[in-house]
């Protein structure tokens, strides 16, 4: 079941753009002395950032901004990180691990009111546990990601005949039945508990209450047709080792789904665990790759797919820009959250993470860096990125307050 949406989103109003986000996150990280430009020379913001991993994003310097001495306090577990790239809750791995819950579901909570997908999570190769998906409910559970394009472009833009109409609307309706049920005892559940569980119930029962609002926009939106695009209904990629232009055509079916407001909120687990990529000159599995051990063919080898994966990164914020949206572009309005839970994948760090935000809005000012030892908490930036989302909220996972340097 999803979760329930019971504010107002922004962008909702007459004429208004709508805010957007998507996350995308690479299992693998990027080597960072590829990634990481050179430190600001007076200490400050670098507005041009360069390397050879930056050097694709040329044409987009002004829109983006690259952090380094970022991380999460107390995630570590090497590949287990990836499960809290986007919750930042501590020490994956571990027996008594409890995620909480992801960036894009505080968002999709006051942002997906108003769209058919209160969020999408998906997927590019589903080849290891850790990097299967980035969103995480509230109960601290995984959401599922979806990784079939042809599947993602039927679920938005191909209407389904009567019978699966109706079959959709028997699941809805199974599930409001469910929740009647619940409320039915709500009554005696009152009467049997003390004062303090009893606050406890109203809450569970008020997230019922909203949950069944779900449901009832989800029966709402189940009789209204799908957007109509042109944009031919995509046939999955079957070889594994086609993982770049995988994320090609990913990066295609999100830029529709924001351009027909389909949603608002996305996430991208990109991986690349157990493939030989399509790239030229590539000859070896990638994860084998990460493990290098500084040796100079095995460096020059990963360098090419990361180059690769930072290409077809480019071309996803092209088509952003090149998309109208009100008064200005997809870019404009959409925040692109790009960055890995390794911070170097050769001795599986989790610390000075590789991070890009991209559009939205911001004042970007190229370059910020932090202290490479002392690092910045990540959730700081996502604190900032729900604001700009029009999230009321002052804290988000181990946030310490804003990310000061990329206001509006």
């Amino acid at each position: 079941m999803l979760p329930g949406f019971a504010a107002a989103a922004p962008g909702t109003g007459p004429g208004s753009v709508p805010p957007r986000m998507v996350a995308i996150h690479a299992a693998l990280g990027m080597m960072p002395q590829f990634f990481f430009p050179a430190k600001p020379t007076a200490g400050g913001p670098a507005d041009v950032p360069s390397s050879p991993y930056l050097d694709p994003l040329a044409p987009h310097r002004g829109q983006f901004t690259v952090f380094s001495g970022m991380s999460h306090p107390e995630v570590d577990g090497n590949h287990h990180a990836g499960q809290c790239f986007l919750t930042g809750a501590p020490h994956p791995g571990q027996p008594t691990f409890k995620n909480s819950i992801s960036l894009d579901q505080v968002a999709a909570e006051k942002i997906g009111l108003a769209t058919r997908f209160p969020f999408l999570a998906l997927s590019v190769e589903k080849g290891h546990q850790y990097s299967n998906t980035l969103a995480v409910s509230r109960s601290g559970v995984d959401i599922p990601a979806e990784a079939s394009p042809k599947r993602l472009y039927r679920a938005m833009f191909v209407a389904g005949t009567p019978q699966e109409k109706a079959a959709t609307l028997r699941r809805i309706e199974a599930g409001g039945s469910v929740l009647d049920l619940v409320l039915d005892k709500k009554s005696r559940l009152e009467k049997a508990v003390g004062p303090e569980d009893r606050g406890r119930l109203d809450q569970y029962f008020s997230s019922v209450r909203e949950l069944e609002s779900r449901l009832q926009k989800s029966i709402e939106w189940e009789n209204r047709p799908k957007p109509t695009v042109d944009f031919k209904e995509p046939d999955d990629i079957a070889d594994a080792n086609r993982v770049i232009e995988k994320s090609k055509l990913m990066f295609d079916l999100i830029r529709l789904a924001f351009q027909t407001d389909s949603t608002r909120v996305i996430t991208l687990s990109l991986s690349t665990f157990s493939v030989v990529p399509h790239v030229p000159g590539v000859k070896n599995e990638t994860h084998g790759l990460t493990h290098h051990g500084n040796e100079p063919e095995k460096i020059a080898e990963l360098k090419k797919i990361e180059e690769a994966q930072m290409v077809a990164l480019a071309g996803f914020l092209q088509s952003l820009r090149d998309t109208p949206d009100g008064a200005g572009t997809l870019l404009d309005h959409t925040q692109v959250l790009y960055g890995s839970c390794l911070g170097n994948a050769n001795s599986h760090s989790n610390q000075n993470l590789p991070i890009i935000l991209a559009g939205g809005g911001y004042r970007h000012p190229g370059h910020l860096a932090f202290d490479e030892k002392k690092n910045e908490p990540l959730a700081n930036l996502y604190l900032t990125m729900l604001q700009k989302l029009g999230v009321e909220t002052d804290r988000f996972s181990s946030s310490t307050g804003t990310l000061r340097g990329i206001d509006a």
